[in-house]
């Protein structure tokens, strides 16, 4: 099986920072995309940004220019630096993988247990 464990949410003012980091253990035999999507309450899962495992980047307009996502494929392991943060960023964020299994080489879907990032004053 995959396991992803994700760490680095909490609270911060308006304005602030904080780095979320995901990393993946198991049956791993490549990750082919990895990235985050946030669920804020009341509303649908959405995608924050992925990144592939050539570096292929994809963010959601509403983070372009404020939040990074970066890769180690030696670690597998993402991060999302997130700056400039706003209140209608707070939300639980859920890291994500499509992942190819050892031995069956299959590509599956995986999520984490999510972490929650709160931007208040």
């Amino acid at each position: 099986q995959v396991q992803l464990v994700e760490s680095g949410g909490g609270s911060v003012q308006p304005g602030g920072s904080l780095r979320l980091s995901c990393a993946a253990s198991g049956s791993i035999f490549s990750i082919t995309a990895i990235g985050w999507y946030c669920q804020a309450p009341g509303k649908q899962r959405e995608l924050v940004a992925t990144i592939t495992r050539d570096g292929s980047l994809n963010y959601a307009d509403s983070v372009k220019g404020r939040f990074t996502i970066s890769r180690d494929n030696a670690k597998n392991t993402a991060y999302l630096q997130m700056n400039s943060l706003r209140p209608e960023d707070t939300a639980v964020y859920y890291c994500y993988a499509r992942v190819v299994r050892k031995v069956i080489f299959r590509e599956s879907d995986y999520w984490g247990q999510g972490t929650q990032v709160t931007v208040s004053s």
